[in-house]
């Protein structure tokens, strides 16, 4: 078992384990750690608590100290920093006529790396462009491809219900969506519909699937023939979120009736 914190760098980013050492650090926190990129300044999001050996990547990352306002202070000067670095970067990927399209501007804490994000169709050929602010920012320069999803994380913004991108305000990680999950849910396969600011399937795709499969083995499949107390039909469409089937009656004509799961019967 390990005793280890949670700490988030970003307000919707990974969670990461660290080792508390002797610290006593408290949820809400801000604490200075030791990252594979660098000294950084991270939020603790959860509590110091044990955990099994499968769940931390090893060698176990430390934590240096509990940040104090002068480490705050820091943080924000690396924000300006950074905001004005997006403008130099801007500028450069236009004298380069580099087809890419800048996202984000991120500076360690240290400040011994910028790390600049962007996206692009393809391949970018940026070897001319990291010479060049090398040169001017003095320091280690990382440039990152990323995808539209994270692009849309980063940027945010108000998603088709009406309410902030879940990925830029509480979701961490990225799950797999398919459009089987629309299908399962009986949604309209629309892309306009079903897709979100980034142009690919809604995460909130994934919320409920879990839940749509299980209540679709309790349900009888489409063309089952079964019993009911109205007499006996065959099955036309389930509904898993309100737990009904619709029944094509062989004894009453028109159209099918949409009866509870407990008054349906396989034959």
């Amino acid at each position: 078992m390990y005793n280890v914190i949670g700490v988030r760098f970003k307000k919707a980013g990974k969670i990461y384990y660290f080792d508390p050492v002797e610290h006593p650090v408290e949820k809400d926190q801000h604490v200075i750690v030791e990252t594979a990129r660098g000294i950084e300044y991270g939020k603790v999001v959860i509590g110091q608590k044990q955990v099994e050996e499968e769940d931390v990547v090893l060698p176990l990352k430390r934590v240096i100290r509990i940040a104090n306002e002068a480490d705050a202070q820091v943080v924000e000067e690396n924000r300006a920093a950074a905001a004005q670095a997006f403008t130099t970067c801007l500028e450069k990927i236009q004298n380069h006529q580099l087809r890419m399209k800048l996202v984000d501007v991120e500076f360690t804490f240290d400040r011994n790396k910028i790390i600049f994000y962007f996206t692009a169709e393809g391949r970018v050929d940026f070897r001319d462009l990291v010479k060049d602010l090398a040169s001017v920012f003095r320091t280690r320069i990382e440039l990152r491809q990323i995808g539209v999803r994270d692009e849309a994380k980063m940027l945010g913004g108000i998603g088709p219900c009406g309410r902030v991108l879940c990925c830029s305000s509480w979701l961490g990680d990225f799950e797999p969506v398919s459009i089987k999950m629309a299908k399962d849910q009986n949604l309209s396969l629309n892309p306009t519909k079903i897709s979100g600011l980034c142009g690919r399937l809604m995460c909130c795709l994934k919320y409920e699937h879990d839940n749509y499969e299980s209540v679709r083995e309790e349900l009888p499949t489409v063309g089952k023939l079964v019993i009911t107390s109205l007499g006996e039909g065959k099955v036309t469409a389930i509904n898993a979120s309100t737990k009904t089937v619709f029944v094509q009656l062989f004894d009453i004509p028109g159209k099918p009736k949409e009866l509870s799961m407990d008054d349906v019967v396989t034959k």
